[in-house]
C-alpha cells in the first residue's frame, strides 16, 4: 500500500469481497470512518475501529459516511452506532428509502443479501464538502454500479475514495442492468468524471488503494466496452458474482439450498430471463459456471467457496 501518499489522519483497513475497505479519518474535531462492512463481519470491524482509537488516544468514533447502500459497505452501521454511539451519513437519494426501510428500494432483498437496520442522521449531497477527520472531502456523484452511490474527492492531497466505481482492474458489477435500468452509461460518465480530476492515489472499495489512475481507468473502459457490446454478458457476470459473494459468507452450502436462494433472489431472476434461460436451466448453469471458473467446487452434495 502506497503509505507514503496517505496524509497523517488517514487509515484504510483493507478488507475483502465479503466486506469493503474502511477508512479511518481523525483529527482533532472528528473521528469518521468511510463504510463499515458486511454484517457477518461486525465483529471485526468494531475491533479495527476500537484499536485505531486506542493506538491514537481518540476517545471515540464520531460518524460513519456510507458511499452507498450495498451490504458489503454499510452491514455494520448498526453495531458501530450501538458501540460509538455516532452518526451516520448517507447518499441524500437515498433518505426516504432509509426511513421507510423500504424492502423495494433498498437493495438487499433484491440481492439476497442481509443489513440490520439502521436509522441516519445526515446526508451525502453530490457538490458538497464534508470534513473527515483533518480535511474537507468534495462529494462526487458516481452513478453506475448502483445509482445512489458517491465518491469522496480530497483535493489538496489528490485523494479520491471510488468505492466501487472504479478499482484497480474494473468496477462493481453494473447492478441496474440487471433489472432492466440504465447504468452502462453512467460508468462511463462515471470514468470521465474521474479522469478529469487530478488523482494521485485512488482507494478503491475492494483491493488496495493504488497510483496508476490513467490505466485502471484503461482497463475499466475496456471491461466496460465489453459488458456493454452485449447485455447477456453483464447478467451473466453479475449472476456469478451474486452467488459467489453469497457463497463467501456462507463457506459452504447444501446444494438444494443453494438452489432455493437463487430462485428466491429476484435479482438473480432477472438475470435468467435475460440469458433466455427457464430457472431449471438457470439452477443448473449458475453454480457449474462457478466451479469452472474455479470460484467454486462441489464435495458431496454441498457447493464449497474457494479463495
Amino acid at each position: 500500500m502506497p503509505i507514503r501518499l496517505l496524509p497523517p489522519g488517514i487509515e484504510v483497513f483493507e478488507r475483502g469481497w465479503l466486506s469493503a475497505n474502511n477508512i479511518f479519518h481523525f483529527g482533532d474535531e472528528n473521528v469518521s470512518l468511510v463504510d463499515s462492512g458486511y454484517c457477518a463481519h461486525e465483529g471485526l470491524t468494531l475491533e479495527l475501529v476500537r484499536n485505531a482509537l486506542v493506538k491514537h488516544s481518540l476517545p471515540g468514533l464520531n460518524t460513519v459516511v456510507n458511499t452507498h447502500l450495498h451490504s458489503d459497505h454499510c452491514g455494520g452501521n448498526a453495531a458501530l452506532v450501538k458501540a460509538f454511539d455516532c452518526e451516520i451519513l448517507i447518499p441524500a437519494s437515498e433518505d426516504q428509502a432509509v426511513i421507510d426501510w423500504d424492502e423495494d428500494l433498498l437493495s438487499y432483498q433484491n440481492l439476497g443479501q442481509e443489513c440490520p437496520r439502521f436509522a441516519h442522521h445526515g446526508l451525502l449531497v453530490p457538490g458538497q464538502e464534508i470534513l473527515l477527520g483533518r480535511f474537507l472531502w468534495q462529494v462526487l456523484a458516481a452513478p453506475g454500479h448502483d445509482p445512489h452511490s458517491v465518491m469522496l474527492y480530497q483535493a489538496e492531497h489528490r485523494l479520491l475514495i471510488s468505492a466501487d466505481a472504479l478499482w484497480k482492474e474494473g468496477f462493481g458489477v453494473i447492478f441496474p442492468e440487471l433489472w432492466g435500468e440504465p447504468g452502462f452509461e453512467e460508468v462511463a460518465q462515471t470514468l470521465d468524471l474521474i479522469e478529469s480530476l487530478p488523482v494521485s492515489l485512488v482507494i478503491p472499495g475492494h483491493g488496495k488503494p493504488f497510483t496508476d489512475v490513467a490505466g485502471s481507468i484503461a482497463i475499466a473502459r475496456s471491461r466496460l466496452d465489453y459488458l456493454a457490446s452485449g447485455p447477456e454478458r453483464n447478467a451473466r457476470h453479475g449472476a456469478k458474482v451474486l452467488l459467489k459473494y453469497k457463497l463467501i459468507e456462507w463457506r459452504a452450502k447444501d446444494i438444494d439450498l443453494v438452489a432455493d436462494w437463487i430462485e428466491n433472489t429476484p435479482a438473480l431472476r432477472s438475470a435468467a430471463k435475460q440469458l433466455n434461460m427457464d430457472m431449471p436451466e438457470f439452477l443448473q448453469w449458475l453454480p457449474n459456471a462457478l466451479v469452472k471458473s474455479g470460484a467454486a467446487k462441489l464435495e458431496a452434495n454441498s457447493l464449497v467457496d474457494v479463495a
